[in-house]
């Protein structure tokens, strides 16, 4: 792809190799800890664990943790995938990760700070609820998709 690209587009194909290499160093860095932290996570947190607190039946509850474990690491969402993955095997409902995903992906409280900041508190707390409410609305919607499309195969 990049030998293509940098035939047509000389600039843009060596720009996007060095890019590409540099996001492969920064995960082949990152990604030791990554497993070493999937590999106690899948010790220290028992399934029973996972389904009493994440589970289908979790509910309301089940999503606020979801939410805010998802917002407490401040790392690229590349590290959230495998933690998800674990926490689907563990017994964990889609809504709950698609809002643990979601929340890491966009609140985190480092983050939440700098808006509060630059931005006033008003602005910040509006976008923080306003995300609230749009990622518990996806963690649902997903839900409820998938739930009906594993009812249709069923037929």
């Amino acid at each position: 792809m990049f030998a293509s690209l940098t035939v047509l587009y000389p600039p843009q194909g060596i720009a996007s190799a060095r890019a590409a290499w540099r996001y492969s160093l920064e995960m082949i860095q990152i990604m030791p800890a990554v497993l070493v932290l999937m590999g106690l996570f899948s010790v220290w947190v028992s399934q029973e664990a996972v389904v009493r607190y994440l589970g289908q039946g979790s509910g309301i509850k089940g999503t606020t943790i979801a939410l805010l474990f998802g917002t407490l690491p401040t790392g690229p969402l590349d590290v959230a995938f495998p933690l998800a993955r674990t926490l689907l095997d563990k017994g964990a409902s889609v809504r709950n990760v698609v809002v643990f995903l979601s929340a890491w992906a966009c609140i985190k409280i480092p983050q939440e700070l700098v808006e509060i900041e630059f931005l006033g508190l008003g602005f910040a707390a509006l976008r923080l609820g306003w995300t609230v409410v749009f990622v518990a609305l996806m963690g649902w919607t997903i839900e409820t998709i998938l739930g009906w499309a594993q009812r249709r195969r069923g037929r």
